[in-house]
């Protein structure tokens, strides 16, 4: 992927994303080319985060800025995001999370956001010390889940705009990839979450809640399809809602979290399917194009951010 570089901006969520497992791979690979892409990347963008001061997905790149921060502490490289946060935090908007506003997405009103912002927000407090950070992005995660997350099915809507919406069999609409999101954006947060934090216990709980609902709706053969709900509808493998899956109920399993008698066989049967989607060049193929929503799409598709979850 890294001499195949996608046409998105440098700051994009797209190539955050990638980031963020790529960081992950530099933590165990023999070599630091990794990690010093990650440190070209950084210093190609001066440290800035996406142009849009409050939308979560050009909040997404600070996780990896605060994670070369503890490696180098060099200031410079979280100093914009500091400003930015800080700026917000003196600046910020109500808890108003419908989809209709025209400033919907000033705020954390669709369920991916909670793997862009809150966890950049999370590590810049643990690099800075300043807890007001992680208590400003721990705040908006609730505020984000008492209004998107369905307590019967434990499975995040993407926005409101799917809280009335059924598939063809009468069941809700649950996105695959927006759900991978948000479980991986809770195990992102667990990461750097104080043992001793007062919500911390929340999060652990929904992070159950989800990987058991998760591990339910798992198909035959591993793999995930873009509805939770109706697989049978969309043939096709999803890699991108996959990867993240697969990511965090193997955290948790490593973690003790989650129990290895009843999730491993789920994490090897999803690898084992995400494995047969990479063909001979190393391409990862049947990543859902970027939207909002399940879709059909041609198997062979490929993006950045489903490169970053596998």
């Amino acid at each position: 992927q890294l001499s195949t570089p996608s046409k998105h901006a440098s700051t994009d969520w797209t190539k955050a994303a990638l980031y963020a497992g790529l960081m992950e791979l530099s933590r165990i690979a023999p070599d630091a080319r990794y990690h010093d892409a990650m440190l070209a990347m950084g210093q190609f963008n001066r440290w800035q985060l996406g142009p849009r001061p409050y939308h979560a997905d050009d909040h997404a790149v600070g996780q990896t800025y605060a994670e070369l921060f503890r490696l180098h502490r060099d200031p410079s490289m979280i100093a914009p995001m500091r400003e930015r946060f800080d700026w917000i935090m003196a600046n910020p908007k109500d808890d108003n999370l419908s989809f209709q506003l025209k400033d919907k997405t000033d705020r954390w009103s669709w369920c991916d956001a909670l793997f862009m912002a809150p966890p950049a927000w999370a590590r810049l407090a643990l690099v800075t010390g300043e807890r007001r950070y992680l208590d400003f992005a721990n705040r908006r995660w609730w505020v984000t889940s008492d209004y998107l997350y369905d307590r019967q099915e434990h499975l995040y809507y993407r926005d409101d705009r799917y809280f009335n919406q059924r598939e063809a069999n009468g069941r809700k609409v649950f996105w695959s990839r927006g759900n991978g999101w948000v479980l991986a954006g809770l195990v992102r947060m667990l990461q750097v979450l104080p043992p001793d934090y007062v919500d911390r216990e929340r999060y652990v709980s929904q992070y159950r809640e989800m990987a058991a609902a998760i591990r339910r709706v798992q198909p035959d053969d591993g793999v995930w399809r873009s509805s939770l709900l109706h697989p049978e509808v969309y043939p096709h493998p999803e890699t991108s809602g996959t990867g993240f899956f697969t990511f965090a109920l193997a955290w948790g399993i490593q973690e003790g979290l989650l129990s290895p008698g009843e999730y491993e066989p789920a994490v090897w049967h999803a690898w084992t399917g995400l494995v047969r989607c990479v063909r001979e060049d190393g391409r990862l193929t049947h990543v859902q194009p970027i939207g909002a929503d399940p879709k059909h799409f041609d198997p062979e598709h490929s993006d950045v951010y489903g490169v970053g979850a596998f």
